[in-house]
């Protein structure tokens, strides 16, 4: 293979190796980026995945709006420290951002919980789950970017393998799947409209932000949406505790800085492993059984994901090749 040679007067052609163009260097800096989100973005999924236990007890002590309202309030004190910098120096733009952030979020957990009161939990996991098929279609409304055809491919597999891990029950549509149809919309929105947001910068303050404009949400439904209860024992402190530190503060952060690094759709069919790794916990922790759809489900889902990524890998240039 022919070395480059240096076209201009007293060119050094002593050496056969030359540096790799800029471009394949900033392509080979973005895939590893975008490697590094998707992994971070999965361990938030293994998060979420193992609230949906604790949560499940906890309701027994408390009413939903009224525990989301006091989850998200732990998170903003946990984070508060960490951000007190960034929240003196806060734009007019960050806050618009962080407040618009924390409407789609803090409807969807309320449009989710109301939702799941009067479906049936398999229904409301596979609807809820439907945001995979919806971020794709807002990605290219809002941000005009056509997501690549492995993606699309990986999403159907995922919503396919969905449908097996929930086997949802009933056939007929009721007030509870609308409003849970609702939540997809709201979540598929807030992973779309967060890659819009976080493309320039990553901010501390949007991380508070939203998660202040939640616990507002979930603190005024609770006084005028349902009828508010409070019951507090070690686990309900404990499920506060856990949800509050770990599947707010942290997720929320990590979501909002890393999430910015790979793609709405790929993001989507990350965090579809939600109900897997849901699975998993229950099934490791609390010995709970499931039907063989169930494993079959979650079999397909992960090919959906792998579809995806080595797709995504495939099509980037430099990735499979050193320079020549």
């Amino acid at each position: 293979m022919e070395a480059n040679v240096s076209g201009g007067i007293g060119g050094d052609d002593s050496s056969d190796e030359q540096p790799a163009p800029r471009t394949m260097r900033k392509d080979s800096i973005n895939i590893r980026k975008a490697r590094r989100a998707d992994a971070v973005l999965l361990g938030v999924t293994v998060i979420w995945g193992g609230t949906f236990s604790i949560v499940h007890g906890a309701l027994e002590n408390i009413s939903p709006l009224l525990f989301i309202g006091l989850r998200f309030m732990v998170g903003c004190l946990v984070f508060l420290p960490f951000t007190i910098r960034s929240l003196r120096k806060v734009t007019r733009k960050t806050l618009y951002s962080g407040i618009v952030l924390g409407m789609l979020l803090g409807t969807g957990f309320v449009l989710q919980t109301i939702g799941l009161d009067i479906t049936t939990a398999s229904k409301s996991a596979f609807i809820t789950g439907t945001l995979v098929i919806l971020t794709p279609i807002f990605q290219l409304v809002i941000e005009k970017r056509i997501p690549q055809f492995g993606n699309i491919l990986g999403v159907g597999i995922v919503a396919v393998g969905l449908y097996f891990l929930t086997m949802p029950e009933g056939s007929s549509l009721n007030l509870g799947d609308l409003l849970t149809f609702g939540c997809a919309i709201a979540f598929a929105l807030y992973v779309v409209v967060l890659d819009l947001f976080t493309t320039a910068r990553f901010e501390p303050a949007l991380v508070f932000i939203q998660m202040s404009v939640t616990a507002l949400i979930g603190l005024v439904g609770a006084a005028f949406l349902e009828t508010s209860r409070f019951e507090p024992d070690m686990s309900l402190l404990w499920a506060i505790l856990y949800t509050g530190v770990l599947a707010t503060t942290v997720t929320t952060y990590l979501q909002t800085r890393y999430q910015r690094e790979t793609t709405p759709t790929r993001a989507a069919i990350i965090f579809s492993f939600e109900p897997v790794f849901a699975a998993m916990i229950a099934v490791f922790l609390f010995h709970e059984h499931l039907p063989f759809l169930s494993y079959m489900g979650g079999g397909i889902i992960v090919i959906g994901l792998l579809v995806s990524e080595l797709w995504t890998s495939a099509q980037k240039p430099g990735a499979a090749s050193p320079p020549t």
